[in-house]
């Protein structure tokens, strides 16, 4: 079902947990530096649960950034542009949740 759009950039480690075609459920591993280079959803929240950090999501909007300790979790509408990384340029490892809806991945600009 992945068509491989998310993959635009390099992390660590990525572990399909479970994928229909209106939910997708991964582990996501970034090593120090790495990230989840900001982007967009059309349709779809990603839902984030810190299990390894401390974690930052940043956000383009109102909503303003979430940092995450181990246990906390955020989420993200659809059409928030968003970026991930670990704490300070850490690592971290988190459980995102993507759904309800057909999943894209739409790189920001700039």
């Amino acid at each position: 079902m992945s068509d491989q759009n998310d993959q635009r950039y390099t992390i660590q480690g990525r572990e399909m947990i479970a994928e229909t075609a209106d939910l997708r459920v991964q582990i996501l591993t970034l090593a120090a530096g790495e990230e989840v280079p900001w982007h967009h959803h059309t349709n779809v929240s990603d839902t984030f649960f810190c299990l390894d950090g401390p974690m930052l999501v940043e956000t383009r909007s109102a909503e303003g950034d979430h940092p995450l300790a181990p246990g906390e979790r955020c989420s993200t509408a659809p059409g928030t542009q968003h970026r991930v990384t670990g704490k300070d340029g850490g690592a971290c490892r988190f459980v995102i949740v993507q759904g309800i809806g057909k999943y894209d991945y739409v790189a920001a600009d700039g």
